[in-house]
């Protein structure tokens, strides 16, 4: 397997997962945090995506697509490029209300759907191209796909193990 094929397997795997969080929940279930202060299971799907949409329009130098159509308005949300959950209060957090399950699906698999495009042509010299200098050691493409990655399923765990823990 190449590197492409590698990593669009990796990335290939959060798109179901995501689903089997949010299938067949409404907006209360999908907003319902477990403790006060905490993250919902809308909230993280939100942010997964957002995450993913966020760095990889970096990394192909476009637009995010949470800035074209109405993506925002499906979650409650302004068009804000820089809103990504990343430092949510609990405030914030409870704002984000998508408008159902199928919100949050429509959105990844838009974001999922440049992602597999990028990972197609991904080859291993692009992996060690420099695309963050903000950090020491400088962040490669490598690592910023790995971070991403690692970011989505941990969230889209987190997201599933809610579901469990409401019994849904």
């Amino acid at each position: 397997m190449n590197v492409s094929g590698l990593l669009i397997e990796l990335y290939g795997r959060i798109p179901p997962l995501a689903g089997q969080a949010v299938a067949d929940l409404d907006g209360e279930r999908l907003s319902r945090a477990p403790a006060e202060g905490t993250n919902h299971i809308a909230w993280l799907i939100w942010h997964l995506t957002r995450v993913q949409d966020h760095h990889v329009a970096e990394l192909v130098d476009g637009d995010q697509i949470w800035m074209s159509g109405r993506w925002a308005g499906r979650f409650g949300q302004e068009p804000d490029p820089s809103n990504t959950g990343y430092g949510h209060t609990a405030e914030e957090v409870a704002t984000v209300r998508p408008e159902g399950p199928a919100a949050l699906i429509d959105y990844l698999e838009a974001v999922q759907a440049r992602t597999r495009t990028m990972l197609e042509g991904v080859t291993e010299a692009d992996l060690d191209r420099i695309v963050d200098r903000r950090w020491d050691p400088p962040v490669t493409m490598g690592v910023r796909l790995i971070s991403v990655a690692d970011d989505c399923l941990q969230h889209v765990g987190q997201a599933i193990y809610l579901r469990g823990l409401f019994g849904w």
